[in-house]
């Protein structure tokens, strides 16, 4: 089960400063590659690992999926949180799905709009 903060919740949010390294990180990813989606995942030991879309003929992958991707391949135990910056309405339940893989329910999953803003907070149940 997912769970989505209301719009007018959403309106208001002002994460901290790590989610919003998080954030930062994520956008800066994704307009340096020129891709659709950047993302960023924090590990249960404070490290961040960053991502953009993959679109390769033989290979597709959402940027969320990639980072959670390098985080396991980099030894990562957990995940405390994730950032991602699309200018779809949403984040997709397998996005979401591979977020709670490694990092348990109710791990927070920042969505923010191309410029960065934060639009909603999902959590992974």
């Amino acid at each position: 089960m997912l769970t989505a903060m209301s719009d007018d919740a959403a309106a208001g949010l002002d994460p901290d400063p790590e989610d919003r390294k998080l954030l930062t990180l994520a956008r800066s990813t994704r307009a340096r590659n020129g891709v659709a989606e950047g993302a960023a995942v924090r590990d249960d030991n404070g490290r961040t690992y960053v991502a953009g879309t993959v679109e390769l003929p033989s290979l597709r992958l959402s940027a969320l999926r990639t980072a959670v991707a390098m985080a396991v391949a980099s030894g990562a135990g957990a995940l405390e949180a994730a950032a991602v910056v699309t200018a779809a309405d949403g984040v997709p339940e397998e996005d979401l799905n591979a977020v709670r893989d490694l990092g348990g329910a109710g791990t927070p999953v920042l969505l923010a709009g191309l410029d960065g803003a934060p639009r909603a907070t999902l959590t992974t149940g």
